[in-house]
């Protein structure tokens, strides 16, 4: 059976911080909206404290996270153990997506130093952490770290890649506003 906790504990972040892959889960509000849920890998989270947690997004094809957090904030994360005993935790909270070039970025970008590009850094404020047996995840090998979204980031120039991160992402797959340019957002 499992157990849910109003904050981290010391055995969660241990749990946390030895997982090599993580899930987020959002949803906008509308019923026919899209649910996303997306796998993240690297060295790309952080605990802040026992109710705060964070990981640099890195970019990518979409984006549903900043939309959905724009919209309603509500967020879940999920780590599973591939390897040793079988668990499961899930963080559930309310998100931020702190898009580059606003204000706050670089405060949570010093989090990352591995990392020179990043498009935000998502600030999860925890509301609820729940545990489970993860008796039916598989047993898995972890070979490393694909290399491909690390020479993306580094492909252009900062400028062009950002200019890029702007029209890409602009909006969700459901229409949704997604990266706003910080002097767009003040106007909004």
């Amino acid at each position: 059976m499992g157990k849910t906790f109003e904050t981290l504990n010391e055995s969660h972040v241990d749990f946390i911080l030895r997982q090599k892959v993580f899930f987020v889960a959002t949803a906008p509000l509308s019923s026919s909206g899209s649910v996303n849920l997306s796998p993240k890998g690297y060295d790309s989270i952080r605990i802040i404290d026992a109710q705060t947690i964070a990981w640099i997004d890195l970019g990518g094809s979409g984006i549903e996270t900043h939309a959905h957090l724009n919209e309603n904030g509500r967020i879940t994360l999920m780590f599973c153990a591939f390897d040793g005993a079988a668990s499961i935790l899930r963080i559930y909270g309310r998100g931020e997506a702190v898009a580059m070039d606003t204000p706050g970025f670089a405060e949570l970008k010093a989090l990352f130093p591995a990392f020179d590009r990043a498009r935000a850094i998502i600030k999860i404020s925890i509301d609820k952490v729940a545990d489970s047996c993860g008796w039916g995840v598989p047993f898995f090998n972890f070979k490393g770290e694909r290399e491909q979204l690390h020479r993306h980031l580094e492909h252009k120039p900062l400028n062009e890649w950002k200019e890029r991160r702007y029209q890409a992402n602009a909006v969700s797959i459901d229409g949704l506003p997604g990266l706003v340019r910080s002097d767009q957002a003040d106007s909004q």
